[in-house]
Formats: structure tokens, C-alpha cells, sequence
């Protein structure tokens, strides 16, 4: 079975965490964001904020759970997954806060290719931080517009979810997916 790989990326705060579970009470399978685990699992050792520490590692990291999530997508036996972010967004992170990287990441973003891209934009009255979200508005805002270009430089077309209730979004998605 050739299963579709669906990415839902966005800006922080952009309601997309809300989306992945509205996809799995409609029989959906989902992969959530690994960045919330890499998080709590350095915060465990002591490490407040790895990304800020040590960019280059958080971001490795992130790398192989994202592959490590294709993978297994690859692998489901349905017609389609969707992914709480994918591979290029690593790249779009670490261009946002002027990291150097090595070319395997762009590299690894050519090899790992997602069927469709799906972004949601920023939305300032539902945009909160919380412990592993640490970005004002006006941060997520930069962050979304650099996740656009990194999408587009890998050669994807992502479809804008707009404004709406989780229900709404949803739907949108669904509906542009038959």
C-alpha cells in the first residue's frame, strides 16, 4: 500500500496540535510533534531549553525523529497519515535563528518527500506559550513565514488552512484530500 504522508506545519501556536487530534477522532492516523518530547525529556535532565543551549543537537534530534516518523508512516497499512510537522521544518527553525547546519539536512529533506503540506497560519487570538513554547507572537509570525519558504525551496506547494474552528479546519483538509 502506498501510503500518503500529510503534513500539518505551522508557526507555533497555530492550532495545529488541536487539527492532529481532530484527525484521529475521524479514524485518522497521526504522528505528534517529537519536539514537545526532546523538550521534556532534556528538561528531565536539566537542560531548560536544549534548542537554546545546543541548537545543533535539539535540532539532530529532531531531524531523526521526523525521518524516524516517515518511516514508520511508510510503513502503516492505510491509505494516509498526517505528521504534526515534517523534515524541512528543521531546517526552517534553525535558518530562523541563524544556526549553521550541515548539508545533510537540506539533503534528507529532497530524500524524504511528503505527498501534500498543509499550513496553518498565525493566529494571534488563539496564540498562548506555554512550557515548551517559549516564542511571542510577533516570533511565531517570522517562524511561519520561514517554515513557507523552506517548504517552497524543497518544492512543495502548501495549502493555507484558514481561520476556524477546529471542526472547520479539519474539514478543509479532508475536503482538499479527496
Amino acid at each position: 500500500m502506498n501510503t500518503r504522508k500529510i503534513v500539518i506545519t505551522g508557526g507555533p501556536g497555530t492550532g495545529k496540535t488541536s487539527v492532529i487530534e481532530a484527525l484521529e477522532k475521524h479514524g485518522h492516523f497521526c504522528f505528534h510533534e517529537v519536539s514537545r518530547d526532546i523538550i521534556r525529556e532534556s528538561q528531565k535532565k536539566g537542560i531548560d531549553q536544549l534548542f537554546l543551549k545546543e541548537p545543533l543537537l535539539f535540532s539532530e534530534l529532531l531531524l531523526e525523529g521526523r525521518i524516524r516518523q516517515f518511516k514508520e508512516a511508510h510503513e502503516k497499512k492505510t491509505n494516509m497519515v498526517f505528521l504534526d510537522r515534517g523534515v524541512p521544518d528543521v531546517v526552517a527553525y534553525m535558518n530562523y535563528f541563524g544556526n549553521e547546519y550541515p548539508p545533510v539536512f537540506n539533503r534528507v529533506c529532497k530524500e524524504y518527500v511528503y505527498d501534500r503540506v498543509f499550513i496553518l497560519p498565525p493566529w494571534k487570538q488563539i496564540y498562548t506559550e506555554d512550557n515548551e513554547r517559549y516564542e511571542s507572537y510577533e516570533q511565531a509570525v517570522e517562524i511561519h513565514d520561514e517554515l513557507a519558504r523552506s517548504y517552497a525551496f524543497h518544492g512543495y506547494e502548501a495549502i493555507e488552512v484558514p481561520e476556524g474552528t477546529i471542526a472547520e479546519r479539519t474539514l478543509f483538509i479532508l475536503n482538499h484530500l479527496e
